[in-house]
């Protein structure tokens, strides 16, 4: 991943939803709130409809991509919608190398140093760092950043407001991926305006003074 999805907002909500219709307007509640990206994941059959519906109806200033692309298929699929980055929960070389060779911002998935490893040969600077909460969360990170310290880290698992200022305080933490801000019963509900406001305060919160690992 190059950074510009991760510039405009620390915060990556990660999306499930049946509701393709009503992607647009989730996503303006997201931005309203001062979010500017959504991953999308494919766990649904509604999934590539929403991130068509919110690429072809949201805000420019709103980046939308696609979670759980599992190969390359799903891949070309996503990115045929719209999707201007992808987010896989393991690493897969294939789909590194056809983001690589489009041009889309790719994050991968890692739980190992060999992983880390591999990745960073494949010129992957940033990963997601998944199942978070299952793989020691933030020691964990410290422990991966000391060698390799030019590879960022976006923990996925987990994530919540009880702990996102102590990883974005982690100068190896870009950004943190969570959902709870688009919990399902929130999205299905089409309760917007909670979402904004889970939101807004999800990016107030994310201001964290960058103190290092």
């Amino acid at each position: 991943m190059t950074g510009s999805v991760l510039e405009s907002s620390p915060v990556i909500p990660g999306v499930v939803t049946e509701d393709a219709a009503a992607a647009p307007a989730l996503a303006a509640a997201l931005l309203r709130g001062g979010i500017r990206c959504a991953e999308i994941t494919l766990r649904t059959p509604a999934g590539l409809d929403a991130i068509r519906a919110i690429a072809r109806n949201s805000d420019p200033g709103f980046t939308v991509g696609a979670g759980t692309v599992l190969d390359v298929d799903q891949f070309d699929a996503a990115v045929a919608a719209g999707a201007a980055f992808v987010v896989s929960p393991g690493l897969d070389p294939a789909i590194v190398e056809r983001a690589n060779s489009r041009g889309i911002e790719v994050l991968p998935g890692v739980a190992t140093a060999t992983e880390v490893q591999y990745a960073r040969r494949l010129g992957v600077r940033t990963v997601k760092f998944f199942p978070a909460d299952r793989l020691g969360g933030l020691a964990t990170i410290s422990a991966f950043a000391a060698p390799f310290s030019d590879m960022a880290f976006v923990p996925s698992g987990g994530v919540s407001t009880a702990n996102m200022a102590d990883y974005l305080a982690h100068t190896s933490v870009p950004a943190v991926s969570g959902s709870w801000m688009v919990a399902r019963k929130l999205v299905v509900g089409r309760e917007f305006d909670r979402i904004e406001a889970l939101s807004r305060e999800a990016m107030s919160m994310s201001g964290t003074q960058r103190t290092g690992g």
